[in-house]
């Protein structure tokens, strides 16, 4: 068995493990990087890139739906799948080539492998053709999570998805129910409606996207009503079975009656559960929560002294931008700088039909923590650039410090909220004021407009709205 020493090892290549890797090379460490499967982890070959492809594909076809109000009218859309998957794929082999390239040229050793721990500072990859011990000074976990389904709805049924094989579209199914109205399973709804599946989404809990600010899902609750054939809120799935080529879903509704109902296929979005299996983390010692994730603390480091654990393996907001923070801080600790997550500000982004986006607290959560706040709501219907986009259904939001009026969190909702959101992000990271932002000029007629006049209503000068002094 080939034995080799090095610096730092980081084991699973997605957003957090390659960012981790390549910035460890540049400050001078030498690193190998392990990955079992693709490189660029679920995010790029299972996740945020293949879906937004799908998204934006779909988002022409209901813009093209929609376009005749605007006296432009399309003939129905013709879907070729084959077409479909191979422009997605193409899209996720280039940027894996990418991260490759980058690795070489880096001089990062990237391994192909499945990685168990030996000791805290050994482990040993188990390759196609061979096993390698590697000692190191550091590693960085960094395995991610993978779809949760229960051993309920687990019948082995290829008509049963989670969000991988969604995202394989091996067809349009004409009936589809979805589970859960989380983002994963609102963003891959409105994907199959968009492609022409008929589709009724149930949530156990009494309304969608449950993280978000509830003003800020309003319209996307409404274009999934419209959408959708049904949205069902406060409803659990008892069971599902196979039916032949139907699956037969059980649901009760709450006035606690049963429904039975058979699909074509079933999205099964309930959640995500952590990459931890066969990594040995329990023999040598490395804590974890009642859910499975890694505890690390706010240098994202584990209760053993030289072993960290990053994004989604470790729990907290599974976002693949929070994976690359947290993967400079733990190099960054490993380097003996003082640094930490605690006051760290991580955007949050929902691909929905509008985009949801926030930063910050809520208005909710303020409430909840007893912080005294003013808040400010600027509707896009009045605003300019929105209008001419056919997306006045949006609102941005201000949450501001009631004494100081600096900004501790920003909402958005409607067209392009999630490239909006880094300017909210900024303010939040930088203690800019509601002042502030009202007194940056701003372009127009474009949507960034909308932050502007949202902080001058608190100060009751919006030009294209009515607002009282706050």
């Amino acid at each position: 068995m080939k034995r080799i020493k090095t610096d730092v090892v980081v084991i699973g290549a997605g957003p957090g493990g390659y960012a981790a890797a390549f910035f460890a090379a540049d400050e001078g460490k030498e690193v190998i990087l392990i990955e079992k499967d693709k490189l660029g982890g679920v995010c790029l070959n299972r996740g945020c890139i293949p879906s937004k492809a799908l998204i934006h594909t779909t988002e022409l076809i209901l813009e093209a739906k929609e376009s005749s109000e605007k006296g432009v009218s399309f003939s129905n859309p013709k879907i070729d799948l084959k077409k479909l998957r191979a422009w997605k794929n193409e899209i996720i082999s280039k940027l894996s080539g990418g991260v490759a390239q980058l690795a070489k040229a880096r001089k990062v050793k990237v391994i192909e492998g499945r990685a168990i721990f030996d000791t805290a500072k050994s482990l040993r990859v188990e390759t196609d053709k061979k096993q390698v011990m590697i000692d190191f000074d550091d590693v960085i976990i960094a395995t991610g999570s993978k779809p949760n389904i229960p051993a309920v709805f687990d019948l082995g049924n290829k008509r049963i998805m989670t969000s991988t094989e969604a995202l394989e579209l091996e067809d349009i199914p004409k009936k589809l129910m979805v589970i859960g109205g989380g983002y994963i399973g609102m963003e891959l709804g409105l994907v199959y409606a968009g492609l022409g599946s008929e589709i009724v989404m149930v949530e156990a809990m009494k309304d969608i996207l449950m993280g978000a600010d509830r003003d800020l899902v309003r319209p996307v609750k409404r274009k999934a009503q419209n959408l959708f054939k049904e949205l069902r809120l406060d409803t659990k799935v008892k069971s599902l079975a196979t039916k032949g080529k139907f699956v037969e879903v059980k649901c009760i509704s709450p006035d606690g009656k049963t429904k039975t109902e058979k699909y074509d296929k079933v999205l099964v979005s309930i959640g995500r559960t952590p990459n931890v299996n066969d990594l040995g983390l329990k023999d040598i010692g490395i804590e974890q929560d009642e859910k499975g994730f890694i505890k690390i603390n706010h240098k994202c480091e584990t209760n053993i002294a030289n072993v960290y654990a990053i994004g989604d393996v470790a729990g907290g907001i599974l976002l693949a931008h929070k994976a690359s923070k947290e993967a400079r801080i733990a190099v960054e600790t490993i380097l003996g700088h003082n640094v930490s997550s605690e006051k760290c500000i991580i955007p949050a982004v929902v691909f929905t039909s509008p985009e949801v986006a926030w930063a910050g607290i809520t208005e909710t959560e303020a409430k909840e923590n007893g912080i005294s706040v003013k808040v400010a709501k600027f509707p896009w219907a009045a605003s300019g650039r929105a209008k001419t986009l056919g997306a006045d259904n949006g609102l941005t939001k201000l949450i501001v410090e009631k004494e100081t009026d600096r900004v501790l969190g920003v909402g958005i909702v409607g067209k392009g909220a999630g490239e909006l959101i880094s300017e909210g992000t900024l303010a939040i990271e930088m203690g800019a004021t509601a002042k502030d932002l009202a007194e940056i000029v701003h372009p127009h007629p474009t949507l960034s407009e909308t932050i502007m006049e949202c902080a001058e209503s608190l100060y009751g000068v919006a030009t294209h709205t009515i607002s009282k002094r706050q």
